[in-house]
């Protein structure tokens, strides 16, 4: 399994001088598995430009959303393949109680914040609830479930071979229940740290981690790697290069290698599996 980021800010894309090692777009990560099937993971800004990629093939491609917050979606309009005629696509993400996905994202893609409406575009277009529990999408064994944020939102365990990846973007861990199960003995556990300690003090509550939360919440679920995600706006390359080294010499506090975990950026690519080598931390 290759993992590839393409967006790794949370809340508000943050384009900049200041933002440039780190990237200023939102939530975007792409799968590449074992039978070179493409499995994409939020579709915040940071899924145009993968789509631009994506134009050059034709093979069906999964969108998979762990919530409709705006960050988590916004990208979707400028998602190249959904403009190709005939191309299939199938987006996944909570199920709603009154409206379904299709409708609750078309809130977005829709006058008067879209020009055009879904059933304008020229892809073959499905909406799907993900399921509850364990389900495929060909090599890929997907486990879903409720984790702690504001709104609807599923985190994603997905496992091909003997490589595993889990994805919490946006998670509160609350003591470390929510998620627990999803991140447990992962190869790669993608997790929410948006928030420093003194930060998270006044945002209690708010759906986003803590760096001591996320890193507790990591060493319980004893994951090989851990990658710190959905980085807030306001910090710049410099502040995120600090937090980097803080999160290293406190992950080995807790018994764990250094280079097993890092600040996630853009156009990052980590190969999973047994017949790779531990990939290093690129500057």
């Amino acid at each position: 399994m290759k993992v590839k980021v393409w967006g790794a800010r949370g809340s508000l894309p943050a384009p900049g001088p200041e933002t440039m090692r780190y990237g200023g777009n939102t939530t975007c990560v792409e799968l590449t598995m074992s039978d070179h099937s493409t499995l994409v993971l939020d579709a915040g800004t940071g899924i145009r430009q993968l789509g631009l990629r994506l134009l050059a093939g034709s093979d069906p491609i999964n969108v998979l959303l762990t919530h409709l917050h705006l960050d988590h979606i916004q990208g979707l309009m400028f998602f190249a393949p959904l403009f190709q005629e005939g191309r299939e696509i199938t987006i996944w993400g909570p199920g709603g109680e009154i409206e379904s996905l299709r409708d609750r994202v078309a809130r977005y893609v829709s006058a008067p914040l879209c020009p055009i409406e879904i059933r304008d575009l020229p892809a073959i277009i499905e909406f799907r609830d993900a399921p509850a529990g364990d389900w495929e999408l060909g090599p890929a064994k997907i486990a879903s479930a409720p984790v702690s944020h504001r709104g609807p939102t599923l985190g994603y365990r997905i496992e091909d071979g003997d490589a595993s990846l889990c994805f919490l973007p946006d998670h509160e861990p609350n003591g470390g229940v929510s998620g627990a199960a999803l991140a447990q003995d992962v190869s790669l556990l993608v997790h929410d740290s948006q928030y420093t300690d003194d930060e998270y003090a006044t945002k209690i509550g708010w759906g986003h981690s803590s760096l001591s939360d996320a890193l507790a919440f990591a060493h319980r679920a004893q994951c090989e790697r851990l990658m710190l995600f959905h980085h807030d706006p306001m910090h710049h390359d410099d502040f995120l290069d600090r937090l980097a080294g803080e999160a290293a010499m406190r992950w080995t506090e807790f018994g764990h290698r250094a280079d097993q975990v890092e600040l996630a950026f853009e156009l990052r690519e980590i190969v999973l599996g047994a017949a790779h080598a531990p990939p290093s931390v690129a500057a």
